[in-house]
């Protein structure tokens, strides 16, 4: 079965290729200076927990991600993006609005009103003043549409805002269902200007691995207590959140990293598909395609699974790639960039001149556009992240651009310094070796704190 699969991917790859070489046949006087391509389609692929460090093209050693690879060889490569935060209810909010968790206020599926009482939150409701890319776009005559796997990007929580369509009707659904309800959207809007949002749960720990080879990297001999199941995984992460450690055989570490690496075989497979049927719509030549994840996952590094409680790399180190049509431009950018730089880098790509934006838009966006690095001009970007999750941590970090990284638990007053330069793994805590750094890095971080905090007054 394996071998067949591997065939069947093969000829994907092929079409893809075959698909991106006719994005890419254009004159270089046809696309506009600046990098622009105005009144380009835009299609946004969100996946839910997709590490950096787990693709492909990115170096790890198994080939996970082949047709992400494919459509990456041909755009931009932020190998360094840093998201606002280590779970998907905050993370997507501050993709689509620009802005951070204590801006916009989503950093919990409730939050307290004045009188101490639990609400829904509601993004709307909360803030009603801040706009989503999806309402800016539909008011630059984009129709929107967005296909989602529920849960935490539930329309309850504002998501919906700005998109004619909008589907959030399965929990924890993955892109066996998203790409077929966006084929379908898309064969009905093909000539318009539009912007579509999928998503997918894919690489979640409650999404069940639909696959009868039992996974392209599943060691078949594994005779361990553990069938990858959502119920096991559910339990593992409910311990690790209670004792913060699992005490779990090296075997039984290898086959749950073996599970996720074969659900995102699995999503990227399904990726494949979808992209191949892109060239019968006719929107080959205008469309910008952005590839991004909203979290990472914990594999294990801290003898713990799944995400939300903490704020180390494997957490908020996330892929991003951008596509633009024109000339084979595959570029890797290494420097520093933040989640929050997609929502600026897609209006400035599509040619929505931020200077026709109210003065609050403007405000709104604390991302920048990453247009500049395209180039191949310097930017020095620092990244801020956010986790509440469910009430029970309370972190704040600062990732600076020139490697040096500040965590802070403002529930615990734990304070955590580390060079990623030399400590990529965040091992060693300099906190009491780097006084005066670990000092400069906290001011910077409260500062951060108490701005965004009265911003969301």
């Amino acid at each position: 079965m394996n071998s067949l699969k591997s065939f069947v991917v093969a000829v994907l790859l092929l079409l893809i290729t075959v698909i991106f070489s006719d994005f890419t046949k254009f004159k270089t006087d046809d696309i506009p200076s600046g990098l622009e391509c105005k009144d380009c389609n835009i299609i946004l692929i969100g996946i839910t927990a997709l590490r950096a460090d787990h693709l492909s093209s990115f170096g790890y050693y198994r080939n996970t991600t082949p047709n992400i690879d494919s459509i990456a060889s041909n755009g931009y490569i932020f190998k360094n993006a840093v998201s606002s935060s280590s779970w998907t209810l905050p993370s997507f909010m501050s993709i689509l609005t620009s802005t951070y968790p204590s801006e916009h206020g989503i950093k919990n599926t409730r939050v307290r009103d004045k009188n101490g009482n639990l609400a829904s939150a509601d993004m709307k409701k909360l803030n009603p003043n801040i706009m989503t890319m999806a309402e800016i776009l539909n008011r630059n005559d984009y129709s929107t549409a967005a296909f989602t796997g529920d849960v935490h990007l539930n329309s309850t929580y504002g998501y919906d805002s700005g998109f004619g369509t909008y589907f959030d009707s399965t929990p924890f659904s993955g892109f066996e269902t998203t790409f077929p309800l966006a084929s379908e959207w898309l064969h009905r809007n093909k000539d318009k200007k539009f912007f579509l949002f999928v998503h997918g749960y894919d690489l979640h720990g409650r999404y069940a691995l639909k696959n009868d080879t039992f996974g392209m990297f599943m060691d078949k001999n594994y005779r361990g207590k553990y069938t990858g199941s959502p119920n096991e995984q559910i339990a593992l992460r409910e311990s690790s959140l209670e004792t913060g450690y699992l005490n779990m055989l090296e075997e039984d570490k290898k086959f749950w990293i073996s599970l996720y690496d074969s659900k995102l075989y699995d999503a990227d497979d399904r990726l494949g598909n979808f992209f191949s049927e892109i060239p019968r719509f006719g929107i080959s030549n205008k469309t910008i395609i952005i590839i991004a994840g909203d979290h990472g996952e914990e594999l294990f590094e801290r003898n713990r699974i799944d995400h939300g409680f903490s704020l180390y790399d494997e957490l908020i180190h996330v892929p991003l790639i951008i596509y633009v049509p024109g000339p084979k431009q595959q570029r890797t950018i290494s420097a520093q960039i933040r989640t929050i730089d997609i929502m600026p880098t897609i209006m400035q790509l599509a040619g929505i001149d931020a200077s026709d934006a109210s003065e609050e838009i403007k405000a709104q966006m604390k991302g920048t556009s990453l247009i500049p690095l395209m180039h191949g001009q310097p930017i020095s970007l620092d990244a801020f992240s956010e986790t509440d999750y469910l009430y029970k941590v309370f972190k704040r970090s600062l990732r600076k651009a020139n490697g040096w990284k500040f965590i802070y638990s403002l529930d615990t007053d734990q304070k955590e310094l580390y060079n990623l330069n030399k400590d990529p793994q965040e091992k060693h805590n300099l906190i009491d070796n780097e006084p005066k750094i670990a000092y400069e890095l906290e001011g910077e971080l409260f500062n951060y704190i108490y701005t965004s905090q009265d911003e969301n007054r």
